[in-house]
C-alpha cells in the first residue's frame, strides 16, 4: 500500500489546518516545514518592500533555513507539498524543502491556500524548476474542504 507524507508551510495556521485534514483522510503521516525563524506579522507585510517575506520573494535564490528535513523519507510513495500563495509562487522555504529532501521516484502532489490567488502558477514554476521530479497535480484548497473532494483528488 502507498504511504502518504502530507509536507506542508504555514506562516498564520490556515495551511496548517487544510494539511491536517487532509493526512486524517487520506491516512497520511504530517510534516511541517519550519523555518529556523518563525515569520512575524511585520515579516509577511506584503505592502512593505522591505519585510522579510517580500525581500526574499523577490529574490528566487532566496532560502530560508528549515528547522529539520524529514527523517524517513523513504518510506513514503507519495508526497504532498502544501503552502500558502505569496506573490503568485511558493515561498522560498518551499525551494528549501525541496532541495534539502530526495522527492525523486515520488509522487508529488501540490495544495495551496489562497483568498483569491490561482495554483497554476506556482505549481508550473515548481515543476519546471524541478523538472526531475515526478510533479502530478495541484489544487488550491480551503479550510472547508470536504473529505471526497481529497479523496477524489489524489486516489
Amino acid at each position: 500500500m502507498s504511504k502518504i507524507l502530507v509536507s506542508y508551510f504555514s506562516a498564520s495556521g490556515i495551511t496548517k489546518g487544510v494539511a491536517s485534514k487532509i493526512a486524517k483522510v487520506l491516512g497520511g503521516d504530517l510534516f511541517e516545514i519550519e523555518p529556523i525563524n518563525k515569520y512575524t506579522d511585520g515579516d509577511l507585510d506584503w505592502t512593505n518592500k522591505q519585510s522579510r517575506s517580500s525581500v526574499e520573494m523577490s529574490n528566487s535564490a532566496s532560502r530560508p533555513e528549515v528547522k529539520s528535513k524529514v527523517s524517513n523519507l523513504s518510506d513514503y510513495d507519495t508526497v504532498l507539498i502544501g503552502f500558502p500563495i505569496w506573490w503568485d509562487l511558493a515561498p522560498r522555504i518551499i525551494n528549501t524543502f525541496i532541495e534539502e529532501n530526495n522527492l525523486e521516484n515520488k509522487k508529488i502532489y501540490v495544495f495551496a491556500t489562497s483568498g483569491g490567488s490561482s495554483v497554476i502558477n506556482s505549481f508550473n514554476t515548481l515543476k519546471n524548476t524541478y523538472s526531475n521530479l515526478n510533479f502530478v497535480d495541484a489544487k488550491r484548497l480551503t479550510s472547508n474542504v470536504s473529505d471526497s473532494d481529497i479523496t477524489n483528488w489524489i486516489i
